[in-house]
Formats: structure tokens, C-alpha cells, sequence
């Protein structure tokens, strides 16, 4: 089972970027999805999540207002769309799949409640 994230790349501050998250070798449209990330240097730290229905979601302060999680069940897809970036936003981007069988609403900003990792996809804001 494998998470595949795509969509990273060297942009301006200010610029956007989509992230996508698309598992192989099953599906997880039961489990809550999340997107964590990396600076060099730093530890791991949450950036968003969402609910297994889609129906509820989650950000961290520093992102609040510039991202936005999404998810397609029936493309067993999740996305983030990063806009406004900034050099802070560096940093190599995750994508995590919760263990399945929550409610519908659950999600989780905490990294030990995912069980499935993406190899992750680096963002790099630099002018």
C-alpha cells in the first residue's frame, strides 16, 4: 500500500500550488486523509485534515485561510490547494491515511492516528 503525492515544486512567495495524495493497492475513502510537512531541520507538523466524508475539516493556524483540503472518494483522491505561499510554507509535504472505520466526521490533526505515509513531495517558496 503506497500513498503518492505529487504536485510540489519551486514557486514564488505568493504563488500557488495543488498537491495531490493517490493511494495505490486500495482505497481509502474510509479513512480520515491528512497532509503533514517537514522543514529542513524541524520536526514533522500538521497541516490539514479532513473527514472521511469530506464533510469536515481542519487547518493549522499558519495555514488557515490560504489552503484548502479536498478529497474525491470516487477518484480515491485527495488534494491541497496552496495559495498565497510563502517562504514559511517550505518544507517536504506528506500525505497520511487514518486506520478506517471512524464515523464519517472523524479527523485528526494528531500524526499517530495515520497509519499509511506517502513518500512525500517537496515545496520549496524562494524568490
Amino acid at each position: 500500500v503506497q500513498l503518492q503525492a505529487s504536485g510540489g515544486g519551486l514557486v514564488q512567495p505568493g504563488a500557488s500550488l495543488r498537491l495531490s495524495c493517490a493511494p495505490s493497492g486500495r482505497t481509502f475513502s474510509g479513512s480520515a486523509m491528512g497532509w503533514f510537512r517537514q522543514a529542513a531541520g524541524k520536526e514533522r507538523e500538521f497541516v490539514s485534515t479532513v473527514s472521511r466524508s469530506a464533510g469536515r475539516t481542519s487547518y493549522a493556524d499558519s495555514v488557515k485561510g490560504r489552503f484548502t483540503i479536498s478529497r474525491d472518494n470516487a477518484k480515491n483522491t485527495v488534494y491541497l490547494q496552496m495559495n498565497s505561499l510563502k517562504s514559511e510554507d517550505t518544507g517536504v509535504y506528506y500525505c497520511a491515511a487514518s486506520k478506517p472505520g471512524f464515523s464519517t466526521q472523524w479527523f485528526s490533526s494528531n500524526a499517530d492516528d495515520y497509519i499509511y505515509w506517502g513518500q512525500g513531495t517537496q515545496v520549496t517558496v524562494s524568490s
